[in-house]
C-alpha cells in the first residue's frame, strides 16, 4: 500500500494544525494495536540482545551500529514465525513499529561506556559502580527524550523533513506487510542463516565453548589425558609459527608486535560489508602508515620502548602500547580535525537550524484546540521534565565524578544548541555529528577547569549523548508518524528501551571489560586490551589529556605527526567538499584505522572489499544474486554481527561459570 504524503505544495503553504488535521483524518489508526504487552516484551528483550551486540562491535572498533532495519525484519520474522506455529496472532505493522522502537532506543542508551565513561575510568583509574552507570545513563536519555517529542511537532509535523533512515525502516515495515512479505522473510531467513553459521564458527575459536563441549560434555581430559581444549585459531598465521615458520619482521621488530595478523573475524567481515569500501579503503590505509610504516621507525627511534612498572615489571611493546605511547596523538588529531572541518563545511546544518528557531514563515495557525493533544505527549511534561532532569543530571554528574555543580550547570545550556544542530544533521543525512560537537563542549569546559579530567569528559558527554539521543529518537519516531501510530505510545516505548539497554549491558560491561581477579578487584587497565581497542575512549581520553596536561610531555616526533595529520585531515576534507563526496578517503576513517588493531582492519577491509565486488558482479535487480548480495546485504552482515558478538559474548559468560 503506498503511504500517504503531502506535496511539496502542502507542505511549503499550509499550517501545522492543517497538516495535523489531515494526518489525523488520513494517516492515523487510533484502533490498531500498538503498545501491547507482546510489542513491549518482544522490544525490551529484543533490544536488549541488540544492545548487547552494540556494545560488543563498538568496544572493538568505535563504531555504533544501527538496529532499525534490523529490528524491523527480526520482529517481523518471529511474529509471523508465531502466528504460522498457532502460538499468537500475526503482529499488527504498530506493534512491529513499537517493537522496533523500543529496541532502537536500547541500542542509542549504551554509547558512553565506550566513549566518556570509559575515557574517565582509563584517565583517573577509577571503576565507576554499577549503579552509578545505570543511574547517570538512564537520567541524561530521558532528557533526550523529553526533548525530543516538542522538536517532533517542528521538524516532523511541520516541517516534514526526510529523516531518510526512519523513513526507510517506515516503507520497509509497509512492504512487508502490504505486499513484501516473502522479501522480508528471506531477508529474515538469510540472516538467521549466516548468524547460525557465523555462531558455530565463534564457537570454534572460543576457548569457553571448547572448555565447555570438551572437558565438562565429552570428559576428554579424563579418558583422553587433554591438558588444553583444541580450538580452531582465529589468527591464521597461528598455523605458520606452529609449522616453524621464522619470525617476520619490518626494521627489527617482528610483525605479531606491530599488530600486523592476518585474523579471520566473522564480526569485522560484516562491519566492513556494512560501512562500504571507501571507509573500509580509508581504515586499512591509516593502518598501513601506522603499523607498518611509522610505528617501526618511532621504535627504532626510541619513541616507543618497552615500560618498567614499579616492581621491576617489563610491559613489552605491543599494539595497545605502540598506540598509548605515540600513534593516538596523530590518530586522534586526524579524527577531531578531519570532523570538525567536514561539520564546517556544512553550513546548512547551522543555518536550517537556525532558520528552525527563528520559525518557517508559514501563516499562523487559527486560534483553536490542537488536533492531536489527546495523542501527542503533552507539552507540559517537557516543560517541566527537561529542566528537573537537567538539573539533576548535573547533579548526579556532580556527586558521582566530582565535576563542580556550576560546571555541569553551566553545560546544560549547549544542550538545546547541539541538539538542534543534531536533528538537522539526522533529517537531512542520517547522520549525527556527536563526535566533533561533543569536543567543542569538551574544549569549552576544559578550557574552564583544566585540572580534573572528569570537567571536560562528563559534561560533555551528557550533552552530546542528549543531542545524538533526541536526534536518533527523532529518525526512530518518523516511521511511526509515516504509518499512522499513536506517538505518546511511542514515547513510552523509548524509555522502556532506555531501561532495557541498561539493564542488558552494563552486566555485560562489567562481565567482558572490568573482570574482578582472583581477589575481587576490578580495575580500569582492562577496559583497553587487544580484543577490545577502546577507539571511542581513546580519542576522548587523547582529547582530555591535550587539555589538561599540553602538549610538553610529548616526543616531538609526535607532535610533528599531529601538525601533518591535521593539515592531512583539512586536505581530505576539502578535497571531499569540492568533489562532492566523490573523494575516495576519509580522515576520521583514517584516523580510526590508526586506533584499531590492524588485524580487524583488515578484517573489515576484506569485508567491505567482498561486498563491493559482488554488487559489481550482482547489478541486475531481481536476479538471485542481487536479492542475496546487494537487498540481502544487511541481513548478511547483521547475520555475522549478532552470530559472533552473542557467541562472544556467551564464551565470557561461560568462562566465569566453569572457572
Amino acid at each position: 500500500m503506498a503511504l500517504l504524503q503531502l506535496t511539496e505544495e502542502q507542505i511549503r503553504t499550509w499550517t501545522r494544525r492543517e497538516k495535523d488535521d489531515w494526518w489525523l483524518k488520513n494517516v492515523y489508526r487510533g484502533d490498531m494495536a500498538q503498545l501491547t504487552l507482546r510489542s513491549a516484551l518482544t522490544g525490551f528483550l529484543l533490544g536488549g540482545v541488540l544492545a548487547a551486540t552494540g556494545l560488543y562491535i563498538a568496544a572493538k572498533t568505535g563504531i555504533t551500529i544501527g538496529v532499525g532495519l534490523t529490528s524491523v525484519i527480526l520482529a517481523f520474522a518471529l511474529g509471523r514465525a508465531l502466528h504460522n506455529a498457532g502460538i499468537s496472532r500475526d503482529f499488527t505493522i504498530l506493534e512491529n513499529n513499537c517493537t522496533q522502537s523500543i529496541a532502537t532506543a536500547a541500542g542509542y542508551v549504551v554509547t558512553p561506556l565506550t566513549s566518556s565513561l570509559a575515557a574517565y575510568m582509563l584517565i583517573t583509574g577509577i571503576v565507576v559502580p554499577w549503579w552509578q552507570m545505570m543511574v547517570w545513563m538512564v537520567v541524561i536519555s530521558i532528557i533526550g527524550v523529553l526533548i525530543a517529542f516538542p522538536m517532533k511537532r517542528r521538524f516532523i509535523n511541520e516541517e516534514q523533513m526526510p529523516f531518510p533512515e526512519g523513513r526507510a525502516s517506515g516503507v520497509v515495515l509497509d512492504s512487508l506487510y502490504h505486499g513484501a512479505a516473502g522479501a522480508g522473510m528471506f531477508k529474515a531467513r538469510l540472516l538467521g542463516y549466516v548468524a547460525v553459521a557465523t555462531g558455530l564458527y565463534q564457537a570454534l575459536v572460543s576457548d569457553g565453548w571448547m572448555k565447555l563441549i570438551q572437558f565438562k560434555i565429552l570428559r576428554l581430559d579424563q579418558w583422553a589425558g587433554m591438558k588444553e581444549p583444541w580450538t580452531f585459531h582465529e589468527r591464521l598465521d597461528t598455523y605458520y609459527y606452529q609449522a616453524g615458520g621464522a619470525a617476520l619482521k619490518i626494521l627489527n621488530s617482528d610483525i605479531r608486535s606491530l599488530g600486523l595478523r592476518l585474523t579471520l573475524d566473522a564480526a569485522m567481515l560484516g562491519v566492513g560489508g556494512l560501512m562500504g569500501i571507501a571507509v573500509a579503503t580509508s581504515c586499512v590505509l591509516g593502518a598501513f602508515v601506522n603499523f607498518a610504516v611509522l610505528a617501526p621507525l618511532m621504535i627504532e627511534r626510541g619513541d616507543i620502548v618497552a615500560r618498567v612498572l614499579e616492581g621491576g615489571k617489563v610491559v613489552p611493546i605491543s599494539r595497545a602500547e605502540i598506540v598509548n605511547q605515540w600513534s593516538m596523538w596523530w590518530g586522534v588529531t586526524m579524527m577531531v580535525a578531519g570532523s570538525l572541518v567536514s561539520l564546517a563545511a556544512k553550513p546548512e546544518l547551522f543555518t536550517s537550524a537556525f532558520k528552525s528557531l527563528r520559525g518557517t514563515g508559514k501563516p499562523a495557525a487559527p486560534a483553536g484546540p490542537d488536533p492531536l493533544a489527546h495523542i501527542e505527549l503533552p507539552l507540559w511534561m517537557s516543560w517541566v521534565g527537561v529542566p528537573v532532569f537537567s538539573v539533576l543530571g548535573a547533579w548526579v554528574t556532580h556527586q558521582f565524578f566530582g565535576v563542580s555543580m556550576g560546571l555541569a550547570l553551566a553545560a546544560l545550556p549547549l544542550i538545546f544548541v547541539l541538539t538542534v544542530i543534531c536533528t538537522n544533521s539526522m533529517a537531512l543525512t542520517s547522520w549525527t555529528p556527536t563526535g566533533s560537537l561533543s569536543k567543542i563542549t569538551q574544549f569549552t569546559m576544559g578550557a574552564i577547569d583544566n585540572t580534573n579530567p572528569a570537567s571536560n569528559l562528563l559534561p560533555a558527554g551528557m550533552t552530546g549523548e542528549i543531542a545524538a539521543n533526541a536526534a536518533n529518537l527523532l529518525s526512530d519516531i518518523k516511521p511511526g508518524y509515516m504509518l499512522g501510530g499513536k506517538p505518546r505510545h511511542q514515547a513510552v516505548g523509548h524509555v522502556i528501551g532506555l531501561f532495557a539497554g541498561v539493564m542488558a549491558c552494563v552486566p555485560l560491561y562489567f562481565l567482558l571489560f572490568l573482570p574482578a581477579d582472583a581477589s575481587g578487584v576490578r580495575s580500569a587497565a582492562t577496559l583497553v586490551s587487544e580484543q577490545f581497542a577502546m577507539p571511542g575512549a581513546l580519542q576522548w581520553k587523547g582529547v582530555a589529556e591535550i587539555i589538561a596536561k599540553g602538549f610538553g610531555g610529548l616526543p616531538v616526533s609526535a607532535l610533528i605527526a599531529m601538525g601533518v595529520a591535521a593539515a592531512t585531515a583539512v586536505v581530505i576534507e576539502l578535497a571531499r567538499v569540492a568533489s562532492k563526496g566523490r573523494f575516495p578517503l576519509s580522515s576520521v576513517s583514517i584516523g580510526l584505522g590508526v586506533v584499531l588493531p590492524p588485524e580487524a582492519t583488515f578484517a573489515m577491509f576484506v569485508g567491505a572489499l567482498l561486498f563491493w565486488l559482488m554488487g559489481l558482479r550482482h547489478k541486475a535487480p531481481g536476479t538471485r544474486g542481487h536479492a542475496v548480495w546487494v537487498e540481502g546485504c544487511e541481513p548478511i552482515c547483521a547475520g555475522l554481527i549478532s552470530g559472533a558478538a552473542l557467541m562472544g559474548i556467551g564464551n565470557a559468560i561461560v568462562n566465569v561459570l566453569i572457572g
